[in-house]
């Protein structure tokens, strides 16, 4: 049945016709091949499926309600007329595209690239990365026509940053670079990436790995340190959970009780707030519960779990753990927030854990779609490492 504007408005994010919940975009179908696809988020999309010398095709048409029903129709038929004459539409948009590159510049394209995206990361990430192209990019490139960008063009801009000593910086403008180049050659606005020429141009820098405790005896020490701790009484909580659940520790300190469900022993961590941009599942051992049972009669009607000790309406700062850390004498050198996670992944590989769930749980994703959408992914096996993680913290704290 062809589409009506009543019935794309209506068409919901995360649900289908049917009623039935996915976590995948799905599409509903016009006539004659034109279809709309609702994500999982964001603006509607139209797409157009055709064949062209026995090969199945598909080409966007745009955005609803950008692009109206009536419009995308139109589309869709001059697409057919193209077709009757023997000429794919995809080239011949490409077509286009090239011929009129030279009014899309570096900037106009980075910034069409940065909007393209924004929906998936952070607000601290969208801003930072489009002040970094700001201050690093725009000024020297920005009004270079996309598809004119050398790469020798590309790294004397990139080496200005690394050269002021700013060397992470650097690598990120080209990495940057890379996604916006890819960018444009997916829209039709240059066929070359002179960024992915630059891999390997420049040094690396020298990385310095977090400090963390990885010697079971030491870690032993760490532990009974921490249960000896006089500070406060969140501060102790939060530091216990640290070396249970291997989460950043933003993720620690603003962690919010809506997100924590103790009765199934699962916590789920809205997609905004994290680095990833995707939703991230902890399964929760019996002795990370414990913890939370704990303090929940302490801070259960407020938002956060750990909330900040001068007002309960923003989370913990960010320097109380690593000072907490300090105050129980392990120097920067031995421990610090972050070392949780890294004292976890050390110690969990050297026992012959899977390393798919071991990064999973450190929520380092790859970038499959099947990744992106299967939030839950290995949640039985990493409950049952987790668990055993903090059974065998609790016997070397005590034999050790």
């Amino acid at each position: 049945m062809p589409l009506t504007d009543i019935k794309i408005k209506n068409a919901k994010h995360g649900i289908k016709p049917d009623n039935t919940k996915t976590e995948k975009p799905y599409k509903i179908s016009d006539s004659n091949g034109l279809y709309i696809e609702v994500p999982t988020s964001g603006s509607k999309r139209w797409r157009y499926k055709y064949r062209f010398e026995g090969r199945e095709k598909r080409i966007s048409l745009g955005t609803y309600p950008k692009v109206s029903l009536k419009e995308a129709r139109r589309k869709r038929d001059d697409m057919r007329d193209l077709l009757d004459m023997g000429i794919d539409p995809s080239h011949q948009r490409k077509f286009h595209k090239l011929q009129s590159a030279s009014s899309n510049t570096y900037e106009e394209v980075a910034r069409e690239w940065h909007g393209h995206n924004r929906h998936r990361w952070t607000q601290k990430y969208t801003d930072l990365t489009l002040s970094r192209l700001e201050q690093n990019a725009f000024p020297w490139l920005g009004d270079r026509a996309i598809n004119k960008v050398t790469a020798p063009e590309l790294l004397q801009v990139i080496k200005r940053v690394y050269d002021r000593g700013a060397i992470e910086t650097a690598h990120r403008i080209r990495r940057l670079s890379n996604s916006i180049f890819k960018y444009a050659i997916a829209n039709g606005l240059t066929e070359t990436n002179p960024a992915a020429a630059l891999e390997g141009a420049l040094p690396t820098q020298k990385v310095n790995h977090r400090a963390a405790l990885t010697e079971p005896k030491k870690v032993a020490e760490l532990l009974r340190a921490i249960d000896g701790y006089s500070g406060h009484f969140t501060t102790r909580c939060a530091l216990k959970l640290s070396y249970l659940v291997l989460n950043r520790p933003i993720n620690i300190r603003a962690a919010e009780w809506e997100d924590i469900d103790l009765g199934s022993g699962i916590w789920r961590i809205h997609s905004g707030r994290m680095k990833s941009g995707r939703i991230h599942i902890i399964p929760l051992s019996n002795q990370a519960r414990e913890i939370l049972d704990e303090i929940r009669p302490l801070t259960g009607n407020g938002k956060y779990v750990f909330p900040c000790v001068r007002s309960k309406d923003r989370p913990m700062s960010e320097n109380t753990i690593t000072a907490a850390l300090r105050r129980m004498g392990f120097t920067s050198e031995e421990m610090c927030a972050h070392g949780f996670r890294g004292m976890a992944s050390t110690m969990l590989h050297e026992q012959g854990y899977n390393s798919d769930w071991v990064e999973r749980q450190l929520a380092h994703v790859d970038g499959t779609t099947r990744a992106a959408y299967n939030h839950a992914q290995y949640l039985d096996e990493r409950a049952k490492m987790l668990q055993e993680w903090a059974d065998y913290l609790d016997k070397i704290k005590t034999n050790l």
